[in-house]
């Protein structure tokens, strides 16, 4: 191995403005004019040692003269770096000389779609033959400085989006020592190259190994898939971009918007295929909302999903944070959604540091912001994953130091200073993202203390005492739903005068996802209390079994009302993946209570009104883009009210004998021991003509709870109407 002390190391390049190109389409990296610029400025900082470990031509190759530039050639090359890091074949290794012209020409076929070409073979090849670490330490310098400089200026000196190299991250437990590799020389940098790649630093205590792309499988393929997704849109590649943007994106921001715009106006060669492929993807699923769109026949789906999926694999061999964009947006699909694939996308975001703090890396600072919206997405599909599918969760606290999103964490340049409507609904959307992932925190401290094998087993364990565990436990976080909703902002409020003007003028709202998405936890937490209730009626105080039930009563009614309450608008917007499971459990928890209603009475409520939000669902499942997620819950509500029409006969109990005796002296027993409060909490997302509507028959339970939810009294037929618009 060679001295890295040795090795010559290149001036830092200072940011330059995006420069200019007088031909759009051509790829930036094979724009010889600005290269050349490059290549003088780099010869005029090249130091005395520099110029040492290199050994200067007579006679420049044929290439290097008609660029102009400087031919110097490495110990122990034969070749220039010039043309080394053109990728073309150099006149000094006997080779015949390069076809400029011809590459030129196959250039120009790339740009404009043109595919089978011999041209575009030969240019895959040439770059395949690029140099790579086995080259000497100057020439790897030269093509590492390269890959960070000129047009895309946005990308420079990033660290999980480079264009030809990806990054992982070197933990504490590693073949390399972190005492050891701070003894490594570093450069202004902050890179240093040993034989196994180049270090990148980016704290005092955080570095990633940088290994070049062209080494992994299928990158050869990258450039045909491109080509392959952009001839299945066209010509309405910009029309979905567009799409996304104004759709997807406001509610899911995880994509840096002028990055990407930057990037398909200037060379969508340069994207990674899955990301491209999966906006295009998710965009089809909004196709009849654009006029022009609706007229015209959709591309082909089924071959958008092949590409996507095959460079998807590919892209795994060599992540970038493109590859968790690209895995994030494939599993929004309402039948994209698998656990598998959420287990292989957290994995590499560990790879690429998502996990971690990087506050104070030494990465643009648009980076940062990319990251940790990337991260706490990536949070949010692993929770939401665990629940929907109920699974064992990834990601533990004890190893996230991710910090809370901040407003510096989004892009001000993703929406016009001129649209005003446009800037309200993106900060809509970005509050509504960060209450989301505010909920997804407390989903998961949901399932750590009741829905993980050691949790449960502690409830079993407890015996008589279990349910009075539950309670215990579940107290703290219903007051953080509570408090959850008494400080939700105004502008993310279902009844928001926002809002509402926003309908008016036909613009899609997304914040059904994050109040369907409360209700959720809200059941989730309750079909703990539920069960722990059924599992030992004996031991189990009829009181408070009567103020359990009816707080999870009132819960069913109120998630049943807001379906009903969701309008047009709100139903063709984005989704979060979980929606349709999120519907479903709704249903799922009307036939647990059904199932564990005490009396015939009880039990035929919970069928009629199960009957009624089946109804609910087949309204709104009608073509479009809602019909996936509603019909999944109606045919989930199908089988479990399919199960339990083999219930036993419930007994008939009179109204006097469903009533419980409220002894005075029972229910201050039950408030010293914490457990009656608890149920009195459960109301507060409620308002009183909700509660009085959940009561059985003849309960006097006190309704006087705080009014947040601000529903009025439900009838069947209030939401229909719109619901038909």
């Amino acid at each position: 191995m060679s001295n890295p002390g040795t090795v010559p190391r290149t001036a830092p390049i200072a940011i330059a403005p995006k420069t200019s190109h007088q031909n759009p389409g051509l790829p930036f990296r094979h724009s010889h004019a600005n290269r050349d610029a490059y290549m003088s400025s780099m010869a005029g900082n090249d130091s005395a040692d520099s110029d040492s470990a290199l050994s200067g031509t007579v006679t420049p190759c044929e290439a290097c003269a008609l660029r102009g530039s400087k031919c110097v050639v490495g110990e122990d090359e034969d070749k220039c770096m010039s043309c080394q890091t053109h990728g073309v074949e150099c006149s000094l290794c006997q080779s015949p000389p390069p076809r400029k012209r011809k590459l030129a020409r196959d250039l120009a076929d790339e740009s404009n779609g043109h595919r089978g070409s011999p041209g575009r073979s030969d240019n895959r090849r040439l770059r395949q033959h690029a140099p790579s670490l086995s080259s000497t330490a100057a020439s790897n310098s030269l093509i590492e400085e390269m890959a960070n400089f000129g047009g895309p200026t946005l990308l420079k000196r990033t660290l999980g989006l480079q264009e030809d190299r990806y990054s992982q991250y070197i933990g504490p437990t590693t073949d390399f020592e972190p005492s050891l590799i701070n003894l490594s020389p570093f450069d202004p940098q902050d890179e240093s190259l040993l034989a196994r790649g180049t270090l990148r630093k980016v704290s005092d205590h955080d570095t990633f190994l940088m290994l070049p792309d062209a080494t992994t499988p299928g990158y050869d393929h990258q450039f045909d898939d491109v080509d392959e997704i952009e001839r299945i849109v066209a010509p309405h590649g910009r029309k979905l971009l567009n799409l996304y943007f104004e759709i997807v994106h406001p509610g899911f921001p995880i994509i840096q918007k002028n990055v990407f715009y930057e990037k398909y106006d200037r060379d969508r060669h340069e994207f990674s295929p899955p990301v491209l492929a999966a906006v295009y993807l998710l965009a089809i699923n909004w196709w009849d909302h654009s006029e022009e769109l609706s007229r015209c026949p959709r591309p082909n789906v089924r071959a958008l999903e092949r590409l996507i999926r095959s460079s998807l694999a590919d892209a795994m061999w060599r992540p970038k944070l493109s590859t968790v964009q690209a895995g994030l947006l494939l599993s929004q699909r309402p039948e994209g959604d698998q656990w598998a694939p959420t287990a292989q996308l957290v994995a590499t975001a560990q790879e690429l540091g998502l996990h971690l703090d990087c506050t104070h890396w030494k990465i643009p600072p648009w980076e940062k912001g990319l990251r940790k919206r990337l991260a706490w997405a990536l949070y949010m599909q692993d929770k939401w994953g665990a629940l929907v599918h109920g699974r064992p969760s990834h990601i533990f606290s004890s190893n996230w130091t991710v910090q809370p999103l901040v407003p510096n964490d989004f892009s001000e340049a993703d929406c016009d200073e001129n649209d005003m409507e446009g800037r309200q609904e993106m900060e809509r959307g970005r509050t509504l993202f960060v209450q989301m992932v505010y909920l997804s925190q407390v989903l998961a401290e949901i399932l750590e203390t009741f829905y993980t094998l050691q949790a449960m087993q502690n409830v079993t364990a407890a015996g008589p005492q279990g349910t009075h565990l539950v309670l215990s436990l579940a107290k703290p976080i219903q007051l953080k739903l509570k408090e959850w909703y008494a400080a939700l902002p105004t502008t993310i409020r279902m009844d928001s005068s926002f809002l509402s003007s926003a309908l008016s003028s036909g613009r899609l709202s997304s914040i059904g996802y994050l109040h369907l998405a409360y209700f959720a936890i809200e059941i989730t937490l309750h079909r703990r209390i539920i069960r722990a209730l059924a599992s030992d009626l004996q031991a189990i105080d009829p009181y408070l079994e009567h103020i359990c039930r009816s707080a999870a009563k009132a819960r069913l009614i109120s998630a049943m009302d807001f379906v009903n309450r969701l309008t047009p608008q709100h139903l063709r917007a984005f989704w979060y993946f979980a929606s349709k499971t999120n519907f479903a459990l709704i249903g799922t928890f009307g036939s647990l209570l059904w199932a564990t209603s005490p009396g015939r009475e009880e039990a035929d409520w919970y069928r009629r009104r199960l009957g009624e939000y089946r109804w609910t669902l087949s309204v709104s499942s009608k073509p479009g883009e809602s019909h996936r997620l509603t019909e999944f819950a109606m045919g989930m509500l199908d089988i479990s009210t399919g199960l339990l029409k083999k219930l036993p006969e419930k007994p008939e109990l009179s109204r006097t004998g469903s009533a419980v005796d409220f002894n005075p002296g029972r229910r201050q027993s039950l408030l010293s021991m914490g457990m009656s409060s608890f149920a009195g909490d459960t109301f507060s997302g409620l308002n009183s003509a909700d509660i009085s509507a959940a009561q059985s028959p003849g309960s006097p339970i006190d309704s006087s709870e705080d009014e947040d939810y601000e529903y009025e009294t439900f009838s069947p037929t209030a939401g229909m109407a719109s619901m038909r618009e």
